[in-house]
């Protein structure tokens, strides 16, 4: 019998995907299996996802801690000196909502190499424009009031409303709320879940996805984009602040490349959509 099915399969005209129903009939196995060696039936494919051993995993991953050790540090340091006129004059309640940004999207770096589940595609959603929004919103409300500062004193006004510490952070926060109404909306619309993906060409390979379109993670980061473009007109305008707020010029480079990445992202996130690995490390990389 088993030369018999050796004969077989040697002279089948099976496709690499079926297997012998009866000695003379081929049969499509399911997608995600795959033909028993005997072609006598069909197994399950292994799943295929980054793995925290990955090379793909590796080095994001090492460039996050690196990251978060530093920010710890600058948070550290804003401590210590949390009273001082530099810390002050720097807008603290501000930098400690960007310091806390930052590490928010460090940590979607684990979050992003975690197995797909229900639970962390939830966390992705959430977490992947609303860790861009903390940081932008930030930027934002400070470049904003800066501009409305100057702005003022060029036109002899007088001070301008809602610079006190406790309304650039209503303010932040409330640009910040705005992300997360979108991602909640996302929640609604597109249920959280994971997919098991098998394309036609490749049959041999299964991939565990979460359940969401790529454009509707484009979508959802939107609002991201509208705050970084008002980011980079407020940074425009504040660039020839005097030495004291010489933090506008360093906000300005920062958005400047910001939008240079971003304008690079989109075109490379769709073309190498296929490859959950490239994928993958693409949004990693959006946010290291």
């Amino acid at each position: 019998t088993n030369h018999l099915f050796g004969t077989i399969h040697f002279l089948s005209p099976c496709q690499p995907y079926q297997y012998l129903l009866d000695e003379f009939t081929c049969a499509d196995c399911t997608f995600g299996q795959w033909p028993q060696a005997n072609l006598t039936g069909c197994f399950d494919l292994p799943e295929e996802y980054i793995r925290w051993e990955d090379a793909w995993a590796i080095g994001p991953v090492t460039i996050s801690c690196l990251g978060m050790l530093c920010t710890l540090s600058v948070v550290g340091l804003f401590f210590k000196h949390n009273d001082t006129p530099v810390v002050k004059a720097s807008g603290r309640e501000l930098s400690y909502i960007l310091l806390l940004g930052v590490l928010m999207c460090y940590s979607m770096t684990f979050i992003y190499i975690a197995k797909p589940s229900t639970a962390v595609c939830t966390l992705r959603r959430l977490g992947l424009g609303t860790s861009f929004a903390v940081c932008y919103s930030a930027l934002l409300t400070k470049t904003n009031r800066i501009a409305r500062i100057f702005s003022g004193v060029k036109d002899g006004a007088t001070r301008p409303r809602f610079i006190s510490p406790a309304s650039q952070v209503a303010i932040c926060g409330g640009l910040i709320s705005c992300q997360l109404l979108v991602a909640l909306v996302w929640l609604l619309v597109e249920m959280p879940g994971v997919r098991k993906e098998v394309s036609p060409e490749r049959r041999d390979i299964v991939t565990l996805k979460c359940n969401s379109k790529d454009s509707s993670m484009l979508a959802a980061l939107a609002y991201n984009c509208i705050l970084i473009v008002l980011c980079t007109v407020y940074a425009f305008k504040t660039r020839k602040c005097p030495e004291n707020f010489n933090e506008a010029k360093f906000i300005g480079f920062t958005m400047y490349t910001t939008c240079i990445i971003w304008l690079a992202f989109q075109p490379i996130f769709y073309v190498t959509a296929s490859d959950y690995r490239v994928s993958g490390n693409n949004r990693l990389q959006l946010g290291l």
